[in-house]
């Protein structure tokens, strides 16, 4: 009987999750910077090295959501291509990554509601732009952060603004062999995030 029980609450669950649904589009604007630009040279036994913080700039994003939601809380999976530049002393960094959040929600008060979770992040390219320094691939293609904030949603029309963060350091590296030089580059964003969605 329990057994019985319990599988007519999860029925009775996914029932009232699938009839809570929606989907929709979203983009909007990014706010932030990658991680930590590492120099650093041997040149005669000397070694040397140096750290610089990026300059903040804007990027986009753009992508799909779902959301799914129970007794006032929702998970909200996305979809999300992003482009992220970054401006250091030397030159400009660019990424473009799939990101695919997970969110978890609650509505607080009328429209508005706030969310987190962890947000997965594919990078597609990341290049130097205005030097001919050269730059290889990232370290892990995949790495996991966070995103948090909230929303206000207005009939289909959504609002966000959130912040996203990093668990783990991301490398990708370059340099010059001749100069016997090189750096690093740390991948992981610090950023907000300010999106319009609308639910098809």
């Amino acid at each position: 009987m329990k057994k019985l029980m319990l599988a007519a609450i999860l029925i009775t669950g996914f029932g009232m999750s699938a009839q809570n649904a929606s989907f929709g589009i979203k983009g909007g604007l990014n706010y932030g910077a990658t991680g930590d630009y590492e120099t650093f040279s041997d040149v005669s036994g000397d070694f040397t090295s140096s750290f610089e913080k990026g300059e903040d700039k804007t990027g986009f994003h753009a992508g799909l959501f779902a959301q799914f939601e129970l007794l006032g809380i929702f998970i909200q999976p996305e979809l999300m291509y992003t482009e992220l530049n970054t401006e250091y002393s030397a030159f400009d960094y660019k990424l473009s990554k799939i990101d695919a959040p997970v969110l978890v929600g609650i509505n607080i008060l009328g429209p508005l509601n706030i969310k987190a979770g962890p947000s997965f992040q594919y990078i597609l390219d990341n290049k130097i732009k205005g030097s001919d320094l050269k730059i290889e691939d990232v370290e892990k293609d995949i790495t996991v952060g966070y995103q948090l904030g909230a929303g206000l949603d207005l009939g289909r029309l959504g609002f966000d603004v959130r912040h996203e963060g990093s668990f783990q350091d991301n490398f990708a590296e370059g340099g010059n062999i001749a100069e016997d030089s090189g750096f690093t580059i740390d991948s992981r964003p610090s950023q907000w995030i300010l999106s319009v969605s609308y639910a098809l």
